[in-house]
């Protein structure tokens, strides 16, 4: 019953949901008179709110009329640490970097245009598949940003400056809820881990092409907008991981031990190159490949690389890695569009050095013949009048199989290379033998490895001749950087920035300035609020070392002129 004009009318209530005219989402309560079949009253119980974001600017959202509760996607909603929901009216927040319901707005816009986009683009019904997603919390005391499997959280940037509420810090915690809640869940090993984390960035550059907002333009880097350590720079690049913290950009620069975040480097290098290829011009950078890969990649642009990716995960098993998700992406491509697209994924593969899988779908198609080239081991120490091998291991990327003639380069006098065979059939492997005659001088040398058949591909085998004897203090040093300072400057290294230790170890640092001058050299670990010194250089001149044991953890290298000016150099270990 209903009262119309202080009368009890007998209606039929219908609860009728979709989009309106302009194409917002509606959750219309409509009440029939059941005698008429007239309307008798309708309600959109959706309020297409006004939201005022620090990072998205003015933006609408759907919300609940008095709480940010979004009444279409089930299960979002924002508010504060207490696990409360933020309650009020249009328009929600003030635009402020530092206010908590603002936050909730940039976190709102963004899981809603995630949603839409998995709606519209690849037809998921929401980030849990379900149609809806986990709510989220705000104001977390924290410089972190985290998905629980309950619910997203997210914290300030480590000057405080600002709440990690920008769309690819957004949706990439939503990308890991994708990642739980499709098949095989998330599972344990650092690649599985190294995989989540990819999928996170994905997920942010799909959702920032998706919405398209003139206050973060769509791009291939992770954070640039929330200025997570106070550096200026993003996290992660795409496009070209090895930007940020020297992270692996290829699939062979992997091992068990990467840290979970570094080893997001070859998917998300894959993802950009099937995505944009190797050099896709109009201002987007260019990506390298991999040793052994295709001399270019051409890229299929971003929103069918996302269905493909989408389709893999639909597929994932918990023991996922990357050569399941080449096999998985493959057939995805293949189903999904055909021919061209499927061979774009496997060079997109190649090119990070995945390699060929037994059994993985033949695109067909007409392909230009090619192949990849990688060697196993790719380095060897060996004393004089020694010998070392490594496999030479071949795989056919386009086209038929084909004739690879093997030979090598740049090695030393007093080294020779042979190959038994000297060529092969693309897809077969040789071993290379690498003989050091006695007297070979002692040092390292990078001998090249060229397979030439429709193509040329080189890779390099590193050598390294004499005393094995590990080297100590500054001889152990696996990096160098240089810088130049003022007196009263200071600069932190590596590249302005961090570097994150997976195990504990000893850290090395050994500092050379100039003659006269009295540079300080501080090693420093991130306790959780703020850089701590741990280990300080003693002496007053120029050049000084350090050596410190510590636990797994993020640390950083400063350097200070505390009197005299010139230019220095830094050794650095336990990268």
């Amino acid at each position: 019953m209903l009262l119309k004009g202080g009368k009890a009318v007998l209606t039929w209530h219908t609860l009728v949901t979709g989009r309106t005219a302009r194409n917002a989402p509606s959750s219309l309560a409509t009440y029939v008179d059941a005698r008429t079949g007239a309307i008798t009253q309708a309600t959109d119980k959706v309020v297409d709110a006004d939201g005022r974001g620090y990072h998205n600017g003015n933006v609408t959202i759907d919300t609940a009329a008095t709480s940010m509760t979004d009444p279409n996607r089930s299960g979002l909603r924002c508010g504060g640490q207490n696990g409360g929901t933020y309650t009020g009216s249009s328009p929600w927040g003030t635009g402020g970097a530092n206010d908590l319901v603002t936050a909730c707005v940039d976190i709102m816009y963004t899981a809603q245009r995630e949603y839409d986009m998995l709606k519209q683009w690849f037809g998921y019904n929401g980030q849990n598949g379900q149609g809806g997603m986990v709510p989220a919390q705000a104001g977390l005391g924290d410089v972190n940003a985290y998905y629980d499997g309950t619910k997203t959280t997210f914290g300030h940037n480590q000057q405080n400056a600002n709440q990690l509420t920008a769309i690819d810090v957004v949706a990439h915690e939503y990308g890991h809820e994708i990642f739980d809640k499709t098949p095989g869940s998330s599972g344990s090993s650092n690649e599985n881990g190294g995989m989540n984390e990819s999928t996170g960035d994905i997920f942010g550059a799909l959702t920032e092409a998706f919405a398209n907002n003139p206050n973060d333009t769509p791009d291939y880097t992770v954070g640039e907008k929330v200025n997570f350590f106070g550096d200026g720079k993003p996290i992660r690049y795409m496009y070209n991981p090895s930007l940020a913290n020297n992270d692996p950009n290829c699939y062979t620069q992997l091992s068990s031990g990467t840290e979970v975040h570094a080893a997001a480097g070859p998917q998300n290098h894959w993802f950009y190159l099937l995505a944009e290829g190797s050099n896709p011009g109009g201002g987007k950078p260019s990506s390298p490949i991999c040793s052994g890969g295709p001399s270019s990649v051409t890229g299929i642009g971003i929103q069918k690389a996302g269905k493909i990716f989408m389709g893999a995960l639909l597929m994932k098993t918990s023991s996922w890695n990357h050569l399941a998700a080449r096999r998985a992406t493959l057939t995805s491509a293949k189903n999904t569009y055909g021919s061209t697209e499927c061979n774009a994924v496997k060079a997109a593969w190649n090119a990070v050095g995945v390699p060929a899988q037994s059994g993985e779908t033949d695109c067909g198609g007409t392909t230009t013949p090619d192949f990849s080239l990688a060697l196993n081991p790719s380095s060897g120490s060996v004393q004089p009048g020694a010998s070392a091998t490594s496999t030479v291991n071949t795989s056919t990327t386009g086209g038929s199989a084909q004739t690879v003639q093997l030979s090598a380069s740049g090695a030393p006098s007093g080294v020779t290379v042979s190959f038994s065979p000297s060529s092969v059939t693309s897809g077969s492997s040789s071993t290379m033998t690498v003989q050091v005659a006695a007297g070979t001088a002692n040092g390292t040398y990078p001998i090249t490895v060229t397979g030439t058949g429709s193509a040329t591909h080189t890779v390099t085998y590193q050598l390294s001749v004499g005393s094995t004897t590990p080297p100590t203090g500054c001889d152990s040093t696996e990096y160098t950087y240089q810088g130049t300072l003022a007196s009263g400057q200071a600069q932190a290294q590596p590249d302005g920035s961090y570097y994150y230790s997976a195990t504990s170890g000893t850290h090395v640092g050994c500092l050379r300035g100039p003659a006269g001058a009295d540079f300080d050299l501080y090693l420093q670990k991130w306790n959780g609020s703020a850089w701590a010194d741990v280990a300080v250089g003693g002496t007053a001149s120029a050049n000084e070392d350090t050596s410190y044991y510590g636990t797994a953890g993020y640390y950083r290298y400063v350097v200070h002129a505390y009197s005299g000016s010139g230019a220095y150099t830094l050794g650095l270990s336990a990268l």
